[in-house]
């Protein structure tokens, strides 16, 4: 991981002149607001609706501009950049609410192509990105206040110059995000997505995850009932053509992570695909908090938790050993999987 940074938050708490993003390799991150509430269309054309939603006292208004409301699928740019700055947060180091990054890096990362098509339908995203406006009261960082801003503040591609032969192919890009996003990242509102999140091509399938990712987490399950998954999806279907994209959803089970199940009252259940089953009796394993910073210094930028989540499944798959040492051998199987 490279260490460069140029922009910096300076100890008084102004914002230096940008972040660059070179960690390769981190954690999909996403915030939490919108994983809750739907502010991205899912419609495969450009969507010119103004969008309305309200939910337990949380009131959205999405407008878009005349290249339509932000997608889904341009949501990609908003979880690189959360991703990046989380990394950075959990090695030490210093960020800005201005990224710039490598227009390549970030199309390898999202899982997308590289051809010049893919770079015109980047620009286009960071276009509707940068027109979307919400105006909102959800809280970030523990504070509510209503107010109106675009997904991203501003946005700059640098080309490659083509010898005159028109445009050349965006090489670096300066995207500058919200100061309420950027707040979600402060006050560390995010949750990790899984990678193959990015594989997910259906719009409605990356909603559907980031809700179950949101309300199943890593409990057992979650039941939901189809009209409540209906509003909180953002889906403008019909509720009939909902269930029926619902019940091809469960019939693929196309989710990372969670499987989905009808069931009786016009509910659908949400849960882990790899539920471990602990042996009766067997207590899991606690570790010290400076076992987890140990595992961060050997891995910066990990997503320590994630890391202790997977070794106790690891430790109940095995048959819920007893532990004489839970906190080295967390840590040896943190250098193992190091070295892999």
């Amino acid at each position: 991981m490279c260490a460069a940074l140029t922009g910096v938050i300076g100890p008084s708490g102004e914002q230096g002149e940008f972040f660059l993003c070179d960690v390769f390799g981190a954690i999909p991150k996403n915030d939490l607001a919108s994983m809750e509430h739907p502010l991205f269309s899912l419609a495969t054309r450009p969507d010119r609706r103004i969008l309305s939603y309200e939910h337990n006292g949380t009131q959205i208004s999405v407008t878009p501009s005349v290249k339509g409301l932000a997608t889904i699928h341009d949501k990609d740019i908003l979880i690189f950049c959360i991703s990046q700055l989380m990394a950075a947060l959990n090695a030490g180091r210093q960020i800005s609410r201005t990224l710039h990054l490598k227009a390549h890096d970030l199309l390898m990362a999202t899982n997308r192509e590289t051809s010049g098509d893919a770079y015109r339908r980047l620009r286009e995203a960071f276009e509707r990105l940068a027109g979307t406006r919400i105006t909102t009261n959800i809280a970030t960082g523990g504070v509510e206040v209503t107010k109106g801003f675009g997904l991203i503040e501003s946005w700059e591609i640098v080309r490659r110059s083509s010898s005159g032969r028109g445009a050349g192919r965006m090489t670096h890009v300066a995207v500058t995000l919200s100061d309420w996003l950027y707040q979600a990242v402060m006050s560390n509102a995010v949750l990790t997505l899984s990678r193959d999140y990015f594989s997910l091509r259906k719009p409605l399938e990356r909603r559907i995850y980031e809700l179950s990712r949101k309300h199943c987490g890593r409990q057992q399950s979650w039941t939901v009932s189809v009209d409540t998954l209906l509003k909180k999806s953002g889906s403008a279907s019909p509720r009939r053509v909902f269930r029926k994209m619902l019940r091809d959803m469960i019939a693929a089970q196309p989710l990372p992570d969670y499987a989905l199940e009808e069931q009786p009252g016009d509910l659908i259940r949400f849960s882990q695909k790899h539920t471990v089953v602990e042996r009766p009796g067997a207590m899991p394993p606690s570790l010290r908090p400076e076992t987890l910073e140990q595992a961060r210094a050997l891995i910066p930028g990990a997503d320590v938790y994630a890391l202790e989540a997977d070794w106790r499944g690891m430790w109940a798959r095995s048959g819920s050993p007893k532990l004489r040492a839970p906190d080295a051998a967390f840590l040896g199987w943190v250098k193992k999987r190091l070295g892999s």
